[in-house]
């Protein structure tokens, strides 16, 4: 398989190293000479300095024998173009872009994405996708992620371990599985001072955890307070941030939580004013800069149960945050860019970041993984995903009950869907063809598990 993948920033350059980890023949197109060559000397990919729009960058990277265009430049309407030279020119089978412009995202009645008109297969918006994900954390309060899985059955939750009365901090896995604590669900994955690992059955929760727990939808609530969280939904919220995240998030938020109340608070004068034209009412926009002390009190940020930091500014973001927990805000939800500041975090006692390089990332692998993987979310870029895969005919799961398969240490099942019906594995239960599971797999032991699923391997020509 050939990928042409434009775009040498973040998004580009950690799509282009998992490819080609998988063995996929991947080029990079940016026109910042030393991105180019920071992913060509450090990942065994193609760098290619020049405009991604134009032809004669896109035939000088090969895209006429390539597989699929992906298109994630700073720019909207160079990744639009780009999708458009590479199938009108080059007859691309597929193109998948990263638009960011409500605009562009609007629904069209004409078809404005059809092959006739700008031939994008697939488009992919992190702006709504994070709106969506930060709207899913603030109806599980508590967690710091939270993905459903398995048609909404199952949900992915992210835990952090309280030094609260939660039962199951400081006791093993094996203890918690007996005591029946938490039943059904299975915990797939620890963070432990900035180490992300698949735990065994006699590793302890400790205190100041980061745990990843695959849960029946209905039995989160129970699962949250087993870890000490008994946190009620925000009533109050802060935003910090109009632009398309903030706006997103409105919006959504007045489809399901019609009772909230909302402030936003936007530095750029002329965004407040489109910002509250758009909204008409359904929240205050505050105009001025979030650091202020006085605008954070005039905002009531103290007051409220959540802040949600999604400036494009880190830093701004990171210390809005800490400056409305300090002033008594129950939670910080913070949009961040940087990995660096990933350590940083929990010291700060910010309580959810959202990585919006993360978000796309798990949305373009989706596509692009073969087989049966049906749903796919990345936990960290340097460690595992947790994916949603049906049990084919050619699956070697089907052989043996699930505790005489010797599954890799890097891959644990936390959850099994059997016609509509969920459960939690154990190790006499023999997986059926058309089961659907949702496992943890590390990337050390991806190809191995790809292999017990039957899943296709994408291969270079």
């Amino acid at each position: 398989m050939r990928v042409v993948v434009c775009g040498a920033g973040q998004v580009g350059t950690t799509i282009a190293r998992h490819l080609a980890n998988e063995g996929v023949n991947v080029t990079v197109i940016d026109n910042d000479q030393d991105q180019v060559r920071r992913v060509d000397e450090s990942y065994d990919v193609r760098g290619i300095v020049g405009y991604a729009s134009h032809p004669s960058t896109l035939r000088k990277a090969g895209v006429k024998d390539a597989d699929m265009l992906i298109a994630v430049t700073r720019s909207d309407e160079v990744n639009m173009v780009a999708c458009q030279v590479a199938y009108s020119l080059f007859g691309v089978k597929q193109r998948i872009a990263r638009l960011r412009h409500s605009g562009y995202l609007a629904k069209d009645s004409t078809g404005l994405f059809a092959a006739e008109h700008l031939p994008i297969d697939i488009i992919i918006s992190p702006e709504i996708e994070i709106a969506e994900g930060i709207a899913r954390r603030l109806r599980t309060p508590g967690a710091f992620d939270m993905v459903p899985m398995a048609r909404g059955k199952v949900e992915l939750l992210g835990i952090h371990a309280e030094e609260t009365h939660g039962p199951v901090v400081g006791e093993r896995l094996v203890d918690i599985a007996r005591s029946g604590e938490l039943q059904g669900t299975s915990i797939v994955a620890l963070i432990r001072k900035g180490r992300c690992f698949v735990p065994d059955e006699t590793d302890r929760i400790e205190v100041g955890d980061d745990v990843y727990v695959v849960a029946r939808a209905e039995v989160v609530d129970d699962v949250m307070a087993a870890f000490g969280h008994r946190e009620r939904v925000a009533r109050r919220l802060v935003i910090v941030g109009a632009g398309n995240v903030g706006l997103h998030l409105v919006r959504k938020l007045r489809k399901t939580s019609p009772g909230m109340d909302i402030k936003i608070i936007e530095r750029d004068r002329q965004r407040a004013e489109f910002v509250s034209g758009e909204l008409s009412g359904a929240a205050i926009v505050l105009h001025g800069d979030a650091l202020d002390r006085a605008l954070l009190e005039e905002a009531q940020a103290g007051q409220a149960e959540t802040i949600v930091s999604v400036t494009n500014d880190d830093e701004t973001n990171i210390f809005t945050s800490v400056l409305a927990k300090q002033a008594g805000c129950k939670r910080a939800i913070t949009l961040v860019n940087k990995s660096s500041y990933e350590n940083l975090i929990p010291i700060l006692g910010i309580d959810a970041v959202v990585s919006p390089s993360a978000v796309t990332i798990s949305t373009v692998l989706r596509y692009i993984r073969r087989g049966p993987i049906s749903a796919l979310y990345t936990l960290r870029e340097d460690f595992g995903e947790v994916i949603e895969a049906e049990i084919t005919e050619g699956s070697r799961l089907l052989l043996r009950p699930l505790g005489q398969l010797g599954l890799p240490q890097g891959m644990k099942i936390g959850a099994i869907m059997r016609r509509g019906e969920v459960f939690t594995p154990n190790p006499d239960i023999w997986l059926e063809e058309g089961d659907h599971i949702v496992a943890l797999v590390t990337y050390s032991y991806l190809r191995l598990a790809e292999a017990l699923l039957g899943a296709e391997r994408p291969r270079a020509l």
